[in-house]
């Protein structure tokens, strides 16, 4: 007879959910049983706040002096269906939004409350008591997918595939087509100038204009679908990175927007190399070479791919949260119950983090640009790539 004791493999502290600040110097983790907040670089425990119950999804303004929580986890420390505005300088609940479905998301400004449900959108202006301005209709949305800049607000149209672009002060609607099926992920970037998106099918990234709604790049990250886990656009806007099921960073260069010449100015003077309209040829060939200017073959052969990437720890997490496919879908109208994986942060102009959640909580940085020890001259032009310049189990599990 089998005597010896059953392992618990839940045991030990799991993290439910992550997410950075506004500019990606802190992050915030849902935990079972309260939140905490660490550092970006180096990755260090800032804050810790035991609740004794769950937390699951904990969203920051600023440098944790208020935080958006949403109860989660196995004990709930309130409903999905309310956001806590809470104090952290006060240890205290400030301002209770209640709501009559499941809340995906919560992003905060100063002055801005944005709360994500599976079928709405719903504004708040930032003040107590709360007041709301707007909801808008929205397909499912089941990633509560939402982005909050300083003078716009992005987020899932009507239809699937389609983004509802509204600026903040007039609240003019503009309705981008970005895909023809659902997005998956999505990413303002920190001037509010550049709008990147992806849909369910994972093969490629657009990038608009938000000023207009012109694309100005599609980008392809592979020919096989994909979930994709997250998009990035770094600090100047000249670069873009995504993760995706595949384990892959990849890294993007972002072209100039038009008449935007102060932009593509500074861009140069930071980069050794960054690709301009007469580089267009070089950069699309990269990955097939005299095979894009062939005519007449399938357009992924003179596509745009990324100029680097690199290996993430996506983990074999088993059970609920695992990032495998059969579980990776929440369930509607509640909050994801798997891990997230790929969760891409910039920290500044060439140092990007990655981080992940479930037991095995970690966070990765990479280094972009030209990695001293296989730095070499191509074609004329700069070498660059991706690298993981550190990692660690933030939770010391």
């Amino acid at each position: 007879m089998n005597t010896r004791p059953v392992i618990d493999e839940s045991s030990g502290p799991t993290s439910l959910s992550a997410s950075f600040n506004n500019d990606c110097s802190c992050f915030a983790v849902g935990l079972e049983d309260g939140f905490c907040v660490f550092n970006s670089d180096p990755c260090e425990l800032k804050a810790s706040r035991d609740l004794n119950s769950g937390i699951g999804s904990a969203e920051m303004l600023g440098r944790y002096n208020y935080l958006a929580l949403v109860g989660g986890g196995r004990n709930p420390r309130w409903p999905q269906t309310k956001v806590i505005i809470w104090d952290d300088a006060k240890q205290r609940a400030a301002i209770t939004l209640e709501l009559k479905t499941a809340v995906l998301r919560v992003r905060l400004t100063k002055s801005r409350i944005v709360v994500a449900l599976q079928n709405s959108i719903h504004l708040y202006n930032f003040s107590s008591p709360p007041e709301k301005t707007s909801i808008f209709e929205t397909a499912d949305n089941a990633f509560g997918l939402v982005c909050l800049g300083a003078r716009t607000v992005a987020f899932p149209g009507r239809s699937p595939g389609k983004v509802q672009l509204v600026e903040l002060v007039s609240g003019n609607v503009s309705i981008i087509p970005a895909h023809t099926s659902a997005l998956r992920a999505m990413d303002l970037s920190r001037d509010g100038r550049y709008l990147a998106t992806a849909s369910e099918t994972g093969t490629l990234i657009r990038v608009f204009n938000t000023a207009n709604c012109t694309k100005i790049a599609e980008l392809r990250r592979g020919v096989d679908p994909a979930f994709i886990f997250s998009i990035a656009i770094s600090p100047d806007s000249s670069v873009l990175a995504v993760t995706s099921d595949k384990s892959t960073l990849h890294v993007f260069d972002l072209p100039a927007i038009p008449g935007s010449a102060d932009t593509a100015m500074r861009r140069r003077s930071q980069s050794p190399h960054v690709p301009s309209e007469a580089d267009e040829g070089h950069n699309a060939s990269q990955k097939w070479g005299f095979l894009s200017k062939i005519p007449l073959l399938p357009r992924v052969f003179s596509d745009t791919y990324s100029f680097a990437s690199a290996h993430f720890e996506i983990g074999d997490e088993t059970g609920p949260n695992s990032p495998s496919t059969l579980t990776y879908l929440p369930a509607l109208g509640s909050l994801p119950s798997r891990a997230q994986k790929g969760l891409l942060g910039w920290i500044n102009d060439d140092t990007l983090l990655c981080i992940g959640t479930g037991r095995d909580g970690r966070w990765e940085r990479f280094k972009v640009g030209e990695r001293p020890a296989q730095a070499s001259i191509e074609d004329g032009h700069e070498r660059r790539s991706v690298w993981r310049d550190g990692w660690k189990r933030y939770l010391g599990n």
